[in-house]
């Protein structure tokens, strides 16, 4: 019995001795002592890419490369940390940043420094500039050039957080700023549509990010208020199955889609992005309408969060037509993203 207790007792100052040295280490950092090295300082930085529909983190999963900006409370540039390596893969990936005490806002973006990237910054910022004067940019080329117009996903993401002995934590939650829209055509009695019978086009006005990662118009490349126009970086066509037809006799016919895939860069409430699907021979438009205006018709009862959160933590659609047999727009419905969506549900 005498040995069972002393084992307890034992155990319970052991266990007092371990806290008690733990509260040691962490205190010494505040203690004078020249026999001690300095304590390290600074921050420990989380990065993770939750907003998404499935609100879970994805950044290690989609982010490839991560640059960030470390700016001063007075919002000058300090010090630019670049990472492309497989450590991104890494769920428990921290950016441990040794920095003088004080307060720091930090900008990250991802994807722009890998070398696929489609983004770059219209200025390199140096040590000194300003947070204001940061503006990112699609590259020109990613509009002309066919094997660069599917995007390289890019995100962005900010923090202010202040310094700490052993490192004060935070995260970075990142937002993503490209789209995939995949535009499907079908005829609304089977048959054949051919993709190279028709040009597609979204026109829109979001190619500069501010520093706030908000759009800027560039009165400059734009002075007239003119839009860019994203082209699909692929077309095909598809075979979805038979159609019966025939009034006397059953007739199965392969139904033949034709899609395209486009890339965006961020879609915006404030903007008034449009989809165009023209004819190509005869260049008559088919398909114009307000792109916005559809996509969030996808968003049911169940998503509880406003336009512009959903516009953002989409960013992959799907938009079905049907086509009349003299290739007309049957204008009673769409499918966007498996919801069938009817003309009159929608404010032009």
């Amino acid at each position: 019995m005498r040995s069972s207790k002393r084992n307890i007792i034992s155990r319970l100052v052991g266990a007092a001795l371990s806290v008690a040295s733990m509260g040691l280490a962490f205190s010494s950092c505040k203690l004078i002592n020249e026999d001690l090295d300095p304590c390290p300082h600074g921050v420990s930085l989380r990065f993770v890419y939750e907003y998404n529909m499935e609100y879970a983190n994805a950044f290690h999963k989609q982010v490839d490369c991560l640059t960030l900006y470390i700016y001063d409370e007075d919002d000058n540039l300090v010090d630019t940390r670049v990472v492309t390596g497989a450590e991104l893969q890494d769920e428990n990936y921290r950016m441990v940043l040794e920095l003088e005490e004080g307060n720091y806002h930090f900008a990250a973006y991802g994807g722009m420094a890998c070398e696929q990237s489609s983004f770059s910054p219209v200025e390199t910022p140096v040590v000194g500039s300003k947070r204001t004067d940061l503006k990112v940019m699609l590259d020109a080329d990613c509009l002309t050039v066919p094997e660069r117009r599917e995007l390289h996903d890019m995100f962005w993401g900010e923090l202010t957080l202040g310094t700490a002995d052993l490192y004060n934590e935070g995260t970075v939650e990142m937002r993503k700023n490209t789209n995939s829209i995949r535009v499907v055509l079908q005829q609304e009695n089977g048959g054949t549509v051919n993709a190279d019978d028709f040009d597609f086009e979204i026109i829109d006005d979001n190619i500069l990010f501010g520093y706030d990662n908000d759009l800027i118009h560039d009165a400059v490349l734009f002075p007239e208020g003119e839009t860019v126009t994203y082209i699909p970086w692929a077309k095909g066509q598809a075979q979805t199955g038979v159609a019966i037809v025939g009034p006397d006799e059953v007739v199965p016919q392969p139904v033949d889609v034709a899609y395209a895939e486009l890339s965006t860069s961020r879609l915006m409430m404030k903007n008034n992005p449009r989809l165009l699907v023209k004819n190509h021979e005869t260049g008559k438009t088919v398909i114009d309408f307000p792109l916005k205006r559809y996509l969030l018709l996808l968003r049911g009862e169940r998503y509880k969060m406003g336009d512009q959160e959903y516009l953002d933590r989409e960013s992959r659609w799907t938009l079905f037509f049907f086509l009349r047999s003299n290739d007309i727009w049957l204008n009673t419905r769409i499918v966007v993203n498996d919801w069938v969506v009817r003309i009159n549900d929608v404010e032009w």
